[in-house]
């Protein structure tokens, strides 16, 4: 199981959030590519980075400071947060992504999302599937659809997709425990995707418990960052 530590980006700070609420950012960091690379000493191999700015207002958004983050890391980075156009996506590919997650996008314009999974292939797309009581999120969370998780799962699974980002918002940012019986069923039902875990992750056990389940890869970030976990445990090789 791959294990991305997360750093989310507001106004060029490392920051974390609690639900996805704005008003609770709190910044951690004020240096993300340093984070990175704190990251990397301790033995991460990817790295998951979400930019907040860009989820609200795509024209408002980090990536300068995301291509220098991926450029100086030397981690394989996913990054998502305000792609929304096929401009968007390629320069994100060329800044040197490992994969690009979309979420907002693959709910407003699914169609041309699948033909982009078409175009630049299924392990290059993550397609984030931002959960609230069973329902799909957009904007940055703050906006909530009427299509169910299953649904959207199912529509993009036949369209090609095969990796899956899923964060039950509920969950995200405080530290009570992962989404794990909403894993479970996804998987009992489309057990051939390689789904990834977002949210509530706050220990080494429960970190196991999602690799126990099948679980692609699992996304950390405030238990770091509140000292829950540190970064030479969670990636010391066993």
């Amino acid at each position: 199981m791959k294990i991305f530590p997360a750093i989310d980006i507001l106004n060029g700070s490392c920051v974390r959030l609690t639900k996805g609420n704005y008003d609770t950012a709190k910044v951690y960091d004020e240096n993300p590519v340093e984070i990175a690379h704190k990251f990397r000493v301790a033995g991460a191999e990817f790295l998951h980075v979400v930019d907040l700015d860009a989820a609200k207002i795509p024209a408002i958004n980090n990536r300068p400071l995301i291509g220098q983050l991926i450029n100086q890391s030397g981690l394989k980075v996913q990054a998502g947060g305000g792609i929304r156009t096929e401009a968007d996506l390629i320069q994100m590919l060329e800044k040197g992504a490992y994969r690009v997650i979309l979420g907002s996008v693959a709910v407003t314009q699914a169609d041309l999302v699948k033909n982009w999974i078409k175009l630049y292939g299924c392990e290059k797309i993550v397609i984030g599937a931002d959960v609230l009581n069973g329902y799909i999120a957009t904007h940055g969370w703050q906006s909530v659809s009427k299509i169910s998780v299953m649904d959207f799962l199912y529509d993009f699974m036949e369209a090609g997709a095969r990796i899956f980002l899923c964060t039950d918002i509920s969950k995200d940012g405080m530290l009570g425990g992962s989404a794990a019986d909403l894993y479970r069923s996804i998987l009992r039902k489309f057990p051939d995707i390689s789904l990834i875990a977002s949210g509530g992750v706050s220990s080494l056990d429960e970190i196991r418990k999602l690799q126990m389940i099948g679980m692609e890869s699992v996304i950390v970030g405030k238990a770091i960052y509140e000292g829950r976990i540190l970064p030479e445990d969670l990636f010391k090789k066993s």
